[in-house]
C-alpha cells in the first residue's frame, strides 16, 4: 500500500515537471519554480486553509489581539490617552493620635496628586515601629498585594523614608514599584524647580538619595578587567564592578554640583552684603507649603509670583523691595515651603537658600488657618528654622486664609501665639495691620541726631530717608534742618553739621 502511494506521488511530480519543461526553457525552470503564482494551481492549492499571503507578509510581525495588559485593547497609537500613575498609599502609625496619622496620610495624598498621580486607596497600620524587612510586616505586605491587584495600581507610596532593603523586599511581595515619601517630595521638587540654582540643589538632593539605593544585577555586577602594569595580557585581579563605577561617577557629579552651588551662593552673598552696607532691613516669609506665602508676597509688594493651590508650587526664592507706611525701605524674601518630615537631603541642598531666613531681621511665619492641624505645621516649620540656625530672629505668626478658617481655630492660635496676626491674602483682610506691625518690629537706627545740612550735601538727606527714620525736616536759608534716627556710620558723617546749641 505504501509503495503504490509513493509511486503515484512520484508519477504526479514527474508529470508536473514535464508541464513546466514544456512551458519554460531549460534556463528558466528554476525561476519558474520560485514564482508562487506559477506553481499555484487550483487542483492542488484550492483547498488550502486560511488566507494566503506574500512571502514578505508572512515574514512580518503581526499584532495578536487580546494580549494587551491595558484596561482596553488599544491598537491605534493616536487614540491612546496619557494615563497617570495609579497609586496606593501606605502608612505606619507609631505615635500620636489616629487623627494625626490620618492627617499625615492625607498630606501624602496631596503630595501624590501634586506629583501627577491618581490615588486609588490608602491603608494604615498600627505598629510600635516599622518592620525592618518590609516596613509593614510580611502578613500586611501580602494584604497590600491583594489591594494592589484589586485596584489595578502600579505604584505603592509609603509615608516614611524606607531603607534600601525595605524597598527591595516590599517590591518583591507587591510586584509593583514602591517609593517612599522622600522620593515623592524629590520628584515634586524636580518638576517645579525653574532657576539654575534650584535645579542644581534638587539634582544634588536626588543624587544623595539615590547613592545608597543603587541596585544592579547581571552585567551591573560584572567586573572590569584589572589594570595590570603592562596592560593587555598583563591585567591581573578583579577590577571595579559596573555598580561601583556608577557610584564613583555619582560622587564625582555630587562634588561638581556642590562647587557650582557654592559659586551661586557667592553671588547671592554679594547682594546680601550690599543690602547690609546700605542698612536695608530684610524680612523673610517662611511657612508650611501651600500656606499662602507667595500670595502674601504678591499682596504686600505686587511681585506677581506664581500662585497655585498645590504643594511646593514655587521653589525658587524671590526677593522684592517693599516700603513701610512710614516710608522705610526693606526687602521681603519668599522662601521655599516646608513640610513635616522634610528630607534631610533637601535641608542640606537648600541650606544656602534657607540662609535668607537666618540672615533676616524679621520672620513672617505664615500658617494656614484653614488647615485641620495648624499647630503641627508650626512645629514642623520651627524645626527646620532651628536646623538652619535662625532661632534668634524675631518672629511674627501670620495666620492666613482667615476667610476660610474656623473662627474657633483662629481664636486658639491667637491664644497660644502671643505675637500673631490674622490676615487673608486673597481678600486683603488684615494687610494694613500687618504692614504697621512690620514697621514697628523692624530694627530701628540707634542714634538720634539733629543737624543743619547744607543744600550742597543733599546725599546725606537722601541717605537719612532710605537708611534711617526721619522725625522732622525743615528747609531754612542755611540748609535743611534734619531730625532723624540713623545708624552710627551716618551719624558720624552728619556730626560736622550738628548745631552748637544741640551739642
Amino acid at each position: 500500500m505504501t509503495s503504490s502511494s509513493s509511486s503515484s506521488q512520484s508519477f504526479e511530480a514527474s508529470q508536473d515537471g514535464k508541464r513546466l519543461a514544456h512551458s519554460y526553457p531549460e534556463g528558466l525552470r528554476a525561476d519558474a519554480l520560485m514564482e508562487e503564482d506559477v506553481t499555484w494551481s487550483h487542483e492542488f492549492d484550492g483547498e488550502r486553509d486560511g488566507d494566503q499571503f506574500d512571502r514578505s507578509e508572512r515574514a512580518a510581525l503581526r499584532r495578536v489581539a487580546g494580549l494587551s495588559t491595558e484596561l482596553e485593547d488599544v491598537t491605534e497609537v493616536e487614540y491612546r490617552q496619557l494615563r497617570l500613575e495609579r497609586v496606593v498609599l501606605v502608612g505606619v502609625w507609631t505615635s500620636g493620635t489616629a487623627r494625626d496619622a490620618e492627617n499625615s496620610l492625607a498630606e501624602l495624598a496631596a503630595l501624590a496628586e501634586t506629583a501627577g498621580a491618581v490615588v486609588l486607596d490608602g491603608v494604615m497600620q498600627r505598629r510600635d515601629k516599622p518592620d525592618a524587612a518590609t516596613y509593614i510586616g510580611s502578613g500586611k505586605a501580602n494584604e497590600l498585594r491583594d489591594i494592589v491587584v484589586e485596584t489595578g495600581a502600579d505604584t505603592v507610596i509609603c509615608d516614611g523614608e524606607l531603607s534600601p532593603g525595605q524597598l527591595i523586599h516590599l517590591e518583591d511581595v507587591v510586584k509593583v514599584k514602591v517609593i517612599d515619601r522622600t522620593a515623592l517630595i524629590l520628584d515634586i521638587f524636580a518638576q517645579h524647580a525653574k532657576s539654575r540654582e534650584g535645579k542644581a540643589q534638587v539634582a544634588l538632593a536626588q543624587m544623595q538619595y539615590m547613592l545608597p539605593r543603587l541596585r544592579g544585577w547581571g552585567q551591573s555586577l560584572s567586573r572590569q578587567m584589572g589594570g595590570g602594569s603592562g596592560g593587555g595580557l598583563a591585567t591581573r585581579g578583579p577590577g571595579e564592578t559596573k555598580i561601583e563605577t556608577d557610584r564613583r561617577r555619582i560622587r564625582e557629579k555630587m562634588a561638581k554640583m556642590r562647587r557650582e552651588i557654592a559659586e551661586m551662593k557667592t553671588g547671592r552673598e554679594i547682594k546680601r552684603q550690599e543690602r547690609r552696607r546700605n542698612k536695608v532691613p530684610s524680612v523673610a516669609i517662611a511657612g508650611y507649603t501651600n500656606a499662602g506665602k507667595s500670595s502674601l508676597l504678591n499682596r504686600l509688594t505686587g511681585a506677581g509670583v506664581l500662585v497655585e493651590n498645590a504643594l511646593f508650587a514655587t521653589l525658587d526664592p524671590t526677593v522684592r523691595r517693599a516700603e513701610t507706611p512710614s516710608g522705610r525701605l526693606y526687602t521681603l524674601a519668599d522662601t521655599v515651603g516646608f513640610v513635616r518630615h522634610l528630607p534631610h537631603h533637601l535641608v542640606e541642598a537648600f541650606r544656602s537658600t534657607m540662609e535668607e531666613v537666618g540672615d533676616s531681621d524679621l520672620i513672617l511665619h505664615v500658617v494656614d488657618g484653614s488647615h485641620p492641624d495648624p499647630e503641627e505645621q508650626l512645629a514642623a516649620v520651627r524645626e527646620v528654622i532651628r536646623d538652619v540656625g535662625a532661632t534668634d530672629v524675631p518672629e511674627i505668626i501670620v495666620v492666613n486664609k482667615a476667610d476660610a478658617a474656623d473662627p474657633l481655630v483662629i481664636q486658639r492660635l491667637l491664644r497660644i501665639e502671643k505675637r500673631s496676626i490674622v490676615v487673608s491674602a486673597r481678600t486683603g483682610q488684615g494687610i494694613t495691620e500687618l504692614l504697621a506691625l512690620i514697621d514697628s518690629e523692624l530694627p530701628r537706627p540707634s542714634v538720634e541726631i539733629e543737624a543743619l545740612v547744607p543744600y550742597t550735601h543733599g546725599k546725606l538727606i537722601a541717605r537719612a530717608h532710605t537708611e534711617g527714620e526721619v522725625i522732622s525736616e525743615e528747609h531754612t536759608a542755611e540748609g535743611t534742618l534734619l531730625k532723624a534716627r540713623v545708624h552710627e556710620e551716618l551719624a558720624a558723617e552728619l556730626a560736622p553739621y550738628v548745631p552748637a546749641t544741640a551739642l
